[in-house]
Order: structure tokens, then C-alpha cells, then sequence
């Protein structure tokens, strides 16, 4: 398993970010507060997750090992895979995430693409008794100003979560209507995705 890459930033999308380790560019999916930490030309350092299947290998960054152990843990659960691990926390911060998942909060966590009433009771029945926060685990610093040049990539983020463009769309709309923009890329995406949860 690779469990970290450390490297020069070639490029940073709103969802994945490639990375050079020693001379090769390595395409690593994350969430969108990870991929707004970033810059091109930087040097990163991401904890990993390799998903082997049988026609792909997929790599998953995390900005530090604490997500990346949720987000292992959550595809424990039958019906829950990577791209639905990693809406988890798009949507939630992984301290959230546990409390919504020991403390049963069923509406919590069906405000994430992918998952309804019956995949979360799931969640909360397997996980319940196994989630805790790890010690010494901080939360990731998560930068970028979200501005109306955001709408696109945000829109882009919540199709491949897995709504439609009309939805995304009219999501996205109603937050920037709000008044209250987002401080970041990745709060314009919870916020949209909190308005799509309703």
C-alpha cells in the first residue's frame, strides 16, 4: 500500500491534485478542503489510500492520517465505497463525521451524495461502538476565497458527487443568494450540499 506522497504540486483541481515523486506525476483524488490547501509549485506531503480494483488503481490523499483512517473505516460498512467515503468528508470534517455516526444522527449524514436513510442506519449499526477520534489528530487548515469564479468548479464537484447539473446548479444559485458567501471553496460546497440535504 502507498500510505503517503510527498512532492512538487504540478497542478490542483477542485477534487484531486497531481503530485511529482521522483520524477512521475501522481494523480490523487481528496477532498476539495485538501485540494484548496494546496498550491502549484509547493511542496506537499499527503497521507494515502490505494483502492485496487480490478481494471484501476486509484489513490486517495488526505491531509492527514486521521481522515485517511475514516476513511478507510467507512468503506467497512457494506455499500460504502471510495467515492462515498470521500463525500463523507467533503461534507464533514472527521471528528463530525464520528459524532454523527456514534451519536446516531441520522440526518447528518444523509445530507451526503450517496447516502440515504438505510445507509446511514448502516453505518451507525456497524460503526457505532468502533469510531473514536484519534489522539493527537488535528483538523486541516483549509485556505482559498470562494468567489462567483468558484460556481463552476463547485457545480462540477456535486455532479461527479453524484447530482445532477440542474440540481447542482440550483444549489450553488440559492447559497450565493444567501447573502452569507462561503469563506472558501470547500464551504460553498458544504453549504451547497446542505441546501441539496433539505
Amino acid at each position: 500500500m502507498i500510505a503517503s506522497v510527498a512532492g512538487t504540486v504540478l497542478s490542483v483541481h477542485l477534487d484531486s491534485v497531481v503530485v511529482e515523486v521522483g520524477g512521475v506525476g501522481m494523480l490523487v483524488h481528496t477532498t476539495p478542503a485538501t485540494a484548496a490547501s494546496l498550491r502549484t509549485g509547493q511542496q506537499a506531503r499527503l497521507s494515502t489510500s490505494l483502492v485496487v480494483r480490478e481494471d484501476s488503481l486509484t489513490l486517495y490523499g488526505f491531509g492527514d492520517d486521521d481522515e485517511r483512517a475514516l476513511f478507510e473505516q467507512v468503506q467497512t460498512v457494506s455499500g460504502v465505497g471510495p467515492k462515498v467515503a470521500l463525500a463523507i468528508l467533503s461534507v464533514h470534517a472527521p471528528d463530525v463525521a464520528r459524532a454523527a455516526i456514534s451519536g446516531g444522527d441520522i440526518v447528518a449524514l444523509t445530507k451526503v451524495p450517496g447516502i440515504g436513510k438505510k445507509g446511514a442506519e448502516r453505518l451507525v449499526l456497524e460503526l457505532r461502538d468502533k469510531v473514536g477520534a484519534l489522539p493527537g489528530a488535528a483538523p486541516a487548515a483549509t485556505t482559498g476565497t470562494a468567489t462567483a469564479g468558484a460556481q463552476p468548479q463547485v457545480v462540477e464537484a456535486l455532479v461527479g458527487l453524484g447530482w445532477s447539473a440542474k440540481q447542482a446548479e440550483d444549489a450553488v444559485g440559492r447559497v450565493l443568494k444567501t447573502g452569507e458567501a462561503p469563506g472558501t471553496t470547500s464551504e460553498m460546497l458544504r453549504a451547497a450540499l446542505r441546501e441539496l440535504g433539505r
